[in-house]
């Protein structure tokens, strides 16, 4: 009997779903809502944290461009949800402001227009774990960002400096002008006679100007940034090979956010070469010093 009068009680004070929702203003929605589980999701944060632990410096636009072309249909939004939710942020180096050049020669003054049309050079620093000093010269193009020659050696003298520029000039052409700083390996009078002899225009920036040839400090701070910084060098030899695995990879495999995430070797293959092209044809490396043999040649340790 207890039992029958407590289920008579609660059947009286039934109320339905729909006057429950009216009476609480509540849509009945909530009340049907069942979450989806996305199968997708894990995969694509399996995936997501794979690519960061390769490519630690990366951020969300650049690897929503690589899981693209890996055939994940994301969008950046979702990538920086999932990178946030993961733990995956990138950590923001603080840069001081600094004003702006106000030389002729500076790469936003006169800017390149075409592939071939203006290469920029420079040299950077790292050492083995010996402590014995290791030198990069960079040399890029400053239209299509590639990077077209990145030797590593020990010290690299005047010589090896026009043996670099000479193999590149019969590979891809002659550029119209070269962009770099005041530096003494530049200045040399015998790589200035050199390319003048092939009527190339030298731009040197202004002195304490870097940013003036902002190409190559770009160029070098994602160098620094995402592979001497990272890896450690036992010899020159092992060097070398490392360092033309990361220009390969540079050139070929890594979104560019200035050329819209393409690769440098992506744009250049869009591009026309510059006109009216110049021969590829160029004197060997030695005529200019056994002709000038009165000048000096400067070591560009």
């Amino acid at each position: 009997m207890k039992r029958a009068a407590t289920s008579e009680l609660q059947t009286q004070f039934e109320v339905s779903e729909r006057r429950a929702c009216v009476v609480l203003e509540q849509p009945r929605s909530t009340q049907r809502y069942q979450i989806k589980q996305k199968t997708e999701e894990t995969a694509l944060c399996r995936r997501l944290r794979e690519v960061v632990r390769r490519r630690p410096r990366f951020g969300y636009r650049r690897l929503t461009a690589i899981l693209k072309r890996e055939g994940w249909h994301v969008n950046a939004k979702r990538i920086h949800r999932l990178c946030r939710k993961e733990g995956l942020k990138v950590r923001r180096t603080v840069r001081k402001k600094r004003a702006l050049g106000q030389s002729a020669n500076a790469c936003h003054v006169r800017r390149a227009e075409r592939k071939n049309h203006v290469w920029t050079w420079d040299f950077v620093f790292d050492r083995t774990t010996r402590g014995t000093t290791l030198k990069w010269l960079s040399i890029v193009d400053e239209h299509t960002r590639e990077c077209l020659s990145l030797k590593v050696a020990r010290r690299i003298t005047s010589e090896d400096v026009i043996d670099t520029l000479a193999e590149l000039f019969a590979m891809r052409g002659v550029p119209e002008a070269i962009r770099s700083d005041n530096g003494p390996e530049f200045v040399s009078r015998a790589i200035r006679e050199w390319l003048a002899r092939l009527s190339i225009e030298t731009r040197y920036v202004a002195p304490g100007s870097p940013w003036e040839n902002g190409y190559a400090e770009s160029f070098h701070s994602k160098l620094r940034d995402e592979f001497l910084s990272r890896e450690t060098f036992e010899s020159v030899s092992s060097a070398r090979k490392q360092t033309a695995a990361w220009r390969q990879d540079y050139n070929h495999h890594r979104p560019h956010s200035s050329l819209g995430y393409l690769t440098p070797a992506e744009f250049a293959a869009r591009c026309t070469a510059s006109t009216p092209e110049k021969t590829s044809a160029t004197p060997q490396p030695s005529p200019p010093f056994q002709q000038h043999s009165d000048l000096t040649q400067p070591r560009l340790s």
